[in-house]
């Protein structure tokens, strides 16, 4: 054969592969594999919709898919903070194995591929609208993509006041002849039609509306229920607000003479608020979340207009909690309590899964990977590590259990402030279902909760001696489970 035939003919070859990426995808799944609609929303904690107890909030729309679905009650992040967790849910992995365990990393590391390459790779069309916050997203800086993370459609938004040419909602506005700092000084707020939260949402409507012959996964990322509690004030106007709850508060937390509390990163002191204080706080972090459900409903409608609900995969999450005034704090840093470590989990597939079904297993983010390239019979890679929630979605496996333990990271993952003599904070949670342990490294004092007797988490059971066997054994496990997955490079040549 001659040199300029064989060539003509693999260019031929060459050209035919790159484009069934999008063209000819192979979709193991056939068909009839599920869209995907991803709702991931920011500093959520986890006791924070109506169907799942809280009496306050207004969340019918949440509340169907709790009803119609299959929700998980025990949910751990794998980090307190934005980038780490994030890396953790799109890659089935912990922030140490990836070397991804600092917010405002200057680039992703490319440690694993996004679930939305393994899907685009598999054939399924990928979009996103708000943050991706896999690197570093300041003000004035915007965030540097990873090299391939699957998205055709990339409506970028990290957070609504994020000034730079990069920030697609602020583009947006400013089309429609609004400045998001005018209005935010006129009202105090950013009024419904304009706020970021339906914004990212209406991207997502008009994707779901395209046509297209094959699935799609489309990612949702709002900003809120995250600070500064800014939402339009008829979401306020809801609420009694003489009638919520106070905090989770002991006189305990706020001995400000403990080592955790004086040496370990946080964003907040503990401070005895006043109960005004603490409820207007509350009911502005409520009024988001029930702004975030009205989106659901929007989505749901739309779904079901375009005939597609019966074939849709709902994820709704959250990548971390908020201190919201429990224990005196304020927003996140290197603590473990539930109200930072603990977020909502649920999903809606009436066609596949189970209804109604609330899991109290212990379940981790990590486990969201696995799991929804299992439902879709794409092929993952040997090296994730959560594990698939698909026998507990069908009923192949009872739902009250998953994993024997659950673990959060926190490796210098949140800047510090020098001045104040606080140096880079590191800990490590272990928790099963009876005991929670927090080890701060670097420091004596840490955490060991007794969650069965304690579940707000009040009595620190660290020097008590009745406890002393329990801790330690607590610490070999925490130490083992910490090593057998620090990242010792690939498995095998040319694999992740």
């Amino acid at each position: 054969m001659k040199r300029n035939t064989l060539i003509l003919i693999v260019l031929v070859i060459s050209s035919v592969v790159k484009a069934q990426d999008w063209d000819q995808p192979l979709l193991t799944g056939g068909s009839d594999a599920p869209n995907i609609l991803f709702f991931c929303t920011d500093q959520q904690k986890w006791n924070t919709i109506g169907a799942l107890g809280n009496k306050y909030v207004h969340t019918p729309n949440l509340d169907r898919l709790v009803k119609e679905g299959v929700s998980f009650t025990n949910t751990y992040v794998q980090s307190t903070v934005c980038t780490p967790s994030r890396s953790s849910f799109m890659t089935g992995m912990y922030p140490s194995t990836l070397h991804s365990c600092k917010n405002g990393q200057a680039i992703w590391p490319e440690g694993a591929p996004l679930i939305s390459k393994m899907l685009r790779d598999a054939g399924y069309d990928c979009g996103l609208s708000g943050k991706l916050h896999l690197s570093t997203a300041h003000v004035h800086l915007p965030e540097q993509r990873p090299e391939d993370d699957g998205f055709r459609v990339f409506k970028y938004s990290h957070e609504p006041g994020q000034r730079h040419s990069s920030n697609n909602y602020l583009m947006w506005l400013r089309e429609k002849g609004f400045d998001y700092e005018e209005l935010k000084d006129k009202n105090g707020y950013i009024p419904t039609n304009l706020h970021q939260t339906k914004w990212c949402t209406d991207m997502a409507i008009d994707y779901i509306k395209e046509q297209r012959e094959y699935p799609w996964f489309f990612m949702i990322n709002v900003f809120d229920p995250h600070g500064p509690f800014d939402p339009p004030q008829e979401f306020i106007n809801r609420y009694d607000i003489d009638i919520l709850p106070n905090p989770i508060v002991s006189e305990n937390d706020y001995n400000t003479n403990s080592e955790i509390v004086e040496q370990i990163m946080f964003q907040s002191r503990p401070e005895k608020y006043s109960e005004r204080e603490n409820k207007k706080r509350l009911v502005k972090y409520f009024a988001q979340i029930d702004l975030i459900d009205v989106q659901i409903g929007r989505l749901l409608k739309v779904l079901k207009e375009s005939g597609q609900l019966d074939n849709t995969l709902i994820v709704f999450m959250s990548d971390h909690g908020d201190m919201t005034g429990d224990h005196g704090l304020t927003s996140k840093g290197c603590r473990f309590y539930e109200s930072l470590v603990k977020v909502p989990l649920i999903f809606w597939y009436p066609a596949k899964i189970k209804a109604n079904i609330q899991s109290d297993a212990l379940v981790e983010l990590t486990d969201i990977v696995p799991t929804l390239l299992e439902i879709t019979e794409v092929e993952g890679h040997e090296r994730i590590q959560g594990m698939s929630l698909l026998p507990i979605l069908t009923g192949r496996k009872p739902a009250d259990h998953h994993r024997d333990y659950v673990r959060c990271e926190f490796y210098d993952a949140l800047a510090v402030d020098e001045d104040e003599g606080i140096e880079p904070s590191f800990g490590t949670m272990y928790r099963n279902k009876k005991y929670k342990l927090n080890v701060y490294h670097g420091i004596e004092q840490g955490e060991l909760y007794d969650m069965e007797k304690d579940p707000n988490e009040f009595n620190n059971l660290w020097y008590d001696k009745k406890y002393k066997d329990i801790k330690y054994k607590l610490i070999k496990k925490s130490f083992d489970v910490t090593v057998r997955n620090i990242d010792t490079g690939p498995r095998r040549l040319g694999r992740f």
